[in-house]
């Protein structure tokens, strides 16, 4: 199914507001408990309420679209989860983006220091297959990010500012996590760790942009970062304060790599303003850069 871009109304900010403020809230009430210790994440209940945190974003934009635009527009908005007739080159960019990224990390590290980095114990057929088994799951918060948020700031700020207005917004909503015993972002620098993320939301956004506003481009492209960014780790064993700067030479190389091509993105990025104008207006979004 291809679904117009085009056909996303121009959204208020206080609907906006409305759809980021009850993310967080929704979130962050089912996070905390787990957090503080009230519920743990190993039992039932504490991974239930983890799971509907991550869910929420997509949930709030279900239930607005619902309230707004009625089945019609919650059909449409999902109808971008099962869009795949995209051309091969942008699948191959979802899954290799972020492990280009790491093996680039990994000869600059070499360059720097004479030294390889750490690189992790998972073979490529286990990453691969872990990407297409988790990216059914990136829908829990795509259809919030990318299929709600996304195209609606871009309406208003074009790609480029909404990608990066939404990567803050998006690395915040995680900081919770950062304070979860036993999770691989516990105690590492959540300042640095929000550098990247703003700039992958911009790679997320080229990809986006370029497909349509294909969800489940955007999906696997969630799914591949998640599961090949540790091919060269970036964390620091004994972090303990989340707040602070303090991060591994892997982590502010990633860093660096990333905003290297988010600005290359950026100074590409197609105009949102040209969403649905070919042949009069009546074709969706479409690139033609091959």
């Amino acid at each position: 199914m291809n679904t117009p871009l085009h056909s996303v109304k121009p959204t208020p900010v206080s609907s906006l507001l409305t759809f980021f403020f009850l993310t967080y809230a929704a979130t962050w009430a089912c996070w905390i408990p787990v957090i503080s210790g009230h519920t743990s994440a190993r039992i039932p209940l504490g991974t239930s309420l983890w799971l509907l945190g991550v869910f929420a974003p997509s949930l709030v934009a279900i239930t607005l679209t619902a309230l707004n635009d009625g089945a019609a527009g919650v059909k449409a908005l999902l109808g971008r989860v099962f869009q795949w007739r995209i051309k091969a080159h942008w699948y191959l960019f979802a899954v290799t983006f972020m492990a280009a990224v790491k093996v680039s990390v990994a000869l600059l590290h070499r360059v720097i220091t004479g030294l390889w980095p750490h690189f992790g114990n998972e073979g490529l057929v286990a990453i691969l297959i872990a990407i297409l088994v988790s990216t059914p799951f990136q829908s829990g918060e795509e259809v919030g990010w990318r299929g709600y948020a996304l195209p609606r700031l871009a309406k208003g700020m074009g790609f480029g500012r909404a990608s990066l207005l939404l990567g803050v917004i998006w690395a915040l909503w995680h900081l919770p996590q950062f304070f979860l015993r036993g999770a691989d972002t516990y105690g590492q620098s959540f300042p640095v760790w929000s550098v990247e993320v703003t700039a992958i939301s911009v790679a997320i956004a080229w990809l986006y942009a370029h497909t349509n506003g294909s969800l489940l481009l955007v999906m696997l492209m969630h799914a591949a970062i998640n599961n090949s960014k540790d091919i060269v780790p970036s964390g620091i064993a004994s972090a303990q304060n989340a707040l602070s700067l303090h991060a591994s030479l892997v982590m502010y190389l990633t860093a660096a790599l990333l905003w290297l091509a988010a600005a290359f993105f950026l100074l590409r990025m197609p105009d949102a303003a040209l969403m649905g104008t070919e042949n009069g207006g009546t074709a969706p979004f479409t690139h033609t850069e091959t």
